[in-house]
């Protein structure tokens, strides 16, 4: 099999094209060759300490910075999971209340158990290809007008799928309650240097903003970045929490990382992202002559025969980078047509679901990337048989259109119980669980610690598993799951 190191190159020599994170795409004709082995170090004299920057460390998040026009900018090397529970720990309280936005990461749902938080979810609609929509800032504002001791508003924008919320007005409302907003930005690292891109959270006024520099920028994976900006967030709480949460033997390879994407940015973005958007643009275009898969960019745009939109729906509510490919309404799922682009076509992509698959894109991925992902798309469309899917049978895979599971204790209490029972899932109506079950990528829970099964909830898990999605729990025993026993 060989060490990991000729594993990677193995698979480099395969010619796979990347149509996923990291953003770097092994496109080492545009990056150079520089990393690793000879640049990695520990904190030496004279080379800085990320916990309390006073040198080079510093001159980078100064970098950072200046490029994001943010207040304060934090690097980091323990992705943006440490970024996000050092963020929210550092301006709640135990047990505090908290809005979620319920299609949040599972390192959000982490924090939420460590600090004991109250949440009180926000939910997102999910438009019939099982993609969860925008957070509504009407909805928060529905949420403020009943519980005026909320501490922090959490949303994910732009989600796994590229959709992004109006994070703006989101902020008008939670700052009128002066109450500060964290985005996770995790897929959006690369949205402030998009043309006619309104929707970036620092630009919109959010306090707490973490990106993922690796998804969709070219930087090496688990680096990040934890912005501030505003007077509801302290620095000094920030630095404190990340050097609780984040490694005190940072990664000096993930650090110059971190200052090589930076640089180019710096440096070349402007004709890198131009280039970049005509590349997406050109995908776009030519997509439109798929007869039988669908892309949501396009799918979001299409006229009907009137000539009037289909929906009343902005173009920058949507980060066209992220390339999601649906199938519904054909003969096959997203997990089947993931699997033939990888074994027909060498293209592996970022994440398969029921009804789709999500290709990432990023400024290291050139004309012929896209025409090759194209070319396989139009091969694959010919051959497809269009089956129509019966409307009602849009919610199949979610439940955010209709009530959440009834909670029954809080999320670390009914973790930490020490009376419980294993069972089969099939078996669970009425039960509490223990554990949280999730479909990985992306992360995003069906069911947490605390809340009780019912028979919509069984009804999703049975749905995934018969599409063949990967499920996942806290305990790693499913379908069998520990539910608190009284």
């Amino acid at each position: 099999m060989g060490n990991l190191e000729e594993r990677l190159e193995n698979y480099f020599n395969e010619d796979y094209l990347p149509m996923h994170m990291p953003g770097h795409k092994r496109n080492i004709k545009l990056l150079g060759e520089k990393l690793p082995y000879r640049i990695d170090i520990t904190e030496i004299d004279g080379f800085d300490d990320l916990h309390h920057p006073e040198g080079i460390i510093k001159e980078i998040e100064e970098k950072a910075k200046k490029i994001y026009k943010s207040n304060k900018s934090f690097i980091l090397v323990n992705g943006s999971t440490c970024g996000i529970l050092a963020g929210i720990r550092s301006v709640v309280n135990y047990g505090d209340k908290v809005v979620v936005a319920r299609n949040s990461h599972k390192s959000i749902y982490n924090a939420i158990e460590l600090n004991g938080l109250n949440p009180i979810y926000v939910l997102p609609k999910i438009d019939k290809n099982g993609i969860n929509k925008e957070i509504k800032a009407s909805d928060v504002e529905t949420i403020f007008g009943k519980n005026r001791d909320i501490k922090l508003v959490i949303i994910t924008s732009p989600t796994y799928e590229g959709v992004l919320s109006d994070i703006k007005t989101i902020v008008n409302v939670a700052h009128k309650y002066k109450v500060p907003v964290l985005v996770d930005e995790a897929h959006g690292a690369h949205l402030n240097f998009m043309k006619n891109s309104n929707y970036e959270a620092l630009n919109c006024g959010a306090d707490i903003v973490i990106q993922s520099l690796h998804k969709t920028l070219p930087a090496l994976t688990g680096t990040a970045i934890l912005h501030i900006q505003g007077d509801l967030v302290k620095e000094e709480n920030i630095r404190r929490e990340l050097s609780i949460f984040e490694t005190s033997s940072p990664s000096y390879i993930l650090m110059s990382s971190i200052d090589e994407c930076l640089s180019l940015i710096e440096s070349n973005g402007k004709k890198l992202f131009l280039d970049y958007q005509e590349n997406l643009k050109y995908f776009y275009n030519e997509a439109r002559k798929l007869k039988k898969l669908k892309i949501l960019g396009n799918e979001i745009l299409n006229k009907n025969n009137n000539g009037k939109s289909k929906e009343k729906i902005r173009k920058e509510l949507y980060d066209f980078g992220k390339i999601v490919i649906i199938t519904k309404n054909t003969n096959i799922t997203g997990k089947e047509l993931a699997d033939i682009l990888r074994e027909d076509y060498k293209i592996e992509i970022e994440m398969s679901s029921t009804y789709y698959i999500i290709a990432m894109t990023s400024i290291c991925d050139n004309k012929e990337s896209f025409e090759r992902l194209l070319n396989a798309l139009k091969e694959i469309d010919l051959k497809l048989v269009e089956e129509k899917v019966k409307e009602e049978a849009n919610n199949d895979f979610t439940y955010y259109d209709v009530d959440l599971p009834r909670k029954a204790m809080p999320i670390n209490e009914a973790l930490n119980s020490k009376k419980f029972v294993l069972e089969n899932y099939k078996n669970l109506e009425g039960k509490i669980s223990k554990e949280y079950i999730f479909a990985y990528p992306p992360g995003i829970p069906i069911i947490t610690p605390g809340e009780v099964f019912d028979k919509n909830i069984i009804n999703i898990i049975e749905n995934y598993m018969k599409a063949n999605i990967e499920l996942r729990s806290t305990f790693d025993k499913f379908p069998n799951i520990e539910i608190v026993d009284f």
